[in-house]
């Protein structure tokens, strides 16, 4: 009786019996038509026979492939895509409904698809995971019909398990462009670099974004075409991306809070940074020092720091710079390259760190990454309706003002500042990396 529970009846079938018990009753008064409405409840007996036996005594019924990626990227689309072929010898009609998982909270994924005898197709659609972590997907239901009053349910797929990265796929497009020296083409500025020492390498052709003053005309002219002398470089440079797990980063911009934001940028400057030769390494602290990667250049480094960023997890409580401070100074002997990704909502939260912040500023070179309240922005620019909404965008104002007096002062002791909305924070980041280094401060 197991294939009981697979018979669906479809909303034709009632409204066939509800047409047929309302024709029997127009024939109490016309009994001409009975003979008519008796052949007609014959006709539907056998078609809901034939629609039966079609769907339900047939060994091969329907094939499906969930082509998945293997982990999701945090805070981006990814593209997954369901392959169904109709294995029955008769054209029918599928309904699939893919049991998403609980994270995404949706209820309603449901894709219809008409496939003749042995037609397949490939059906596509994207999802934006916006938390790290394992993600289970239930059952790939396939609901098949023949002739609209029965539906047969298969199920084609099982459970599957998927863990969210975070954001892979924006360090990839920024690997490739780095690469390929086309990080202008995102925004990322092309800066000249000031007093730098450089060595001379070789001589190759040129490509768009490389500094004019380079080109080798002597080469060009022999070539005929650009060519432009290429330097090397002064590399191995320690760049550390240092995470604050606090209660400041909980707040959550489109889904995604500052600390994922964080994450990803992470992710990303330490892959542009090894790609231009520097050593990366991580560090995550609140209470304490949560996860400290040793900074280096090794084959495997991004992939240690994918693991550990994929990894972490906090509480959201009060931050300790002290212990941040105190554990730099003993673990950090070489001056290095620190982003450290926190967020300053008020001066007085300012003024109980901004100690510790000038003296890890002496020994290295500290870049404070601050966020926007995009929300609070649009706010305060709103036409108010009421008193209230004037008295609203006044402490908005007020609020934003002091991140600009937060920047000031922190500018005001040397230390580096890069204030973005959490959207550029990436784009942002590495332009102050390449302008860092493009001025020989590290």
């Amino acid at each position: 009786m197991k294939w009981f529970k697979n018979i669906y009846l479809k909303n034709q079938f009632f409204y066939a019996l509800i047409g047929l018990a309302a024709a029997f009753v127009v024939s109490f008064f016309f009994k001409s038509l009975f003979p008519i409405i008796k052949f007609g409840l014959i006709l539907l007996l056998l078609i809901l026979i034939i629609d039966f036996i079609v769907l339900f005594f047939t060994n091969k019924t329907v094939y499906t492939e969930r082509i998945y990626p293997e982990r999701f990227s945090n805070g981006d689309f990814n593209d997954l895509k369901i392959k169904i072929q109709n294995q029955y010898k008769l054209n029918l009609n599928f309904r699939l409904i893919e049991e998403l998982p609980i994270q995404f909270q949706k209820r309603d994924f449901e894709k219809h698809v008409r496939l003749k005898k042995g037609e397949n197709k490939t059906i596509s659609y994207r999802l934006r995971p916006t938390q790290r972590g394992e993600y289970t997907f239930g059952n790939l239901n396939v609901f098949v019909s023949f002739l609209g009053f029965f539906e047969r349910k298969i199920i084609q797929q099982e459970h599957l398990n998927i863990k969210t990265y975070p954001s892979y796929l924006q360090m990839r497009q920024y690997t490739l462009l780095a690469t390929t020296n086309q990080l202008h083409q995102i925004g990322i500025k092309r800066i000249r670099r000031i007093g730098s020492n450089t060595e001379f390498e070789n001589i190759k052709p040129y490509s768009r974004g490389d500094e004019y003053r380079l080109i080798n005309w002597k080469a060009t002219g022999k070539a005929h075409k650009l060519m432009v002398n290429q330097y090397q470089e002064e590399k191995s440079q320690p760049v550390y991306n240092i995470i604050d797990l606090g209660r400041s980063m909980r707040m959550p911009f489109n889904e995604l809070t500052l600390l994922d934001y964080a994450i990803n940028s992470s992710l990303v400057l330490s892959n542009v940074t090894l790609v231009k030769d520097e050593k990366a390494g991580l560090i995550t602290f609140n209470k304490k020092v949560e996860n400290h990667i040793l900074a280096d250049k090794k084959n495997h480094q991004m992939q240690v720091i994918l693991e550990a960023l994929y990894a972490t997890k906090t509480d959201f409580k009060e931050t300790d710079f002290g212990r941040l401070y105190s554990y730099t100074k003993k673990k950090l002997p070489q001056r290095s390259l620190l982003f450290l990704y926190t967020n300053f909502e008020s001066l007085d939260a300012l003024e109980r760190q901004i100690q510790y912040l000038k003296l890890i500023k002496k020994s290295h070179v500290l870049v404070v990454i601050m966020f926007k309240n995009t929300e609070l922005n649009t706010y305060a620019q709103s036409k108010p309706d009421n008193v209230m909404d004037i008295y609203r965008q006044t402490i908005a104002e007020k609020i934003n003002f002091e991140k600009e007096l937060i920047i000031n002062k922190l500018h005001r002791y040397g230390i580096h500042t890069i204030y973005t909305e959490p959207s550029e924070l990436t784009v942002n980041s590495i332009n102050k990396y390449l302008e860092l280094k493009a001025r020989g401060l590290f």
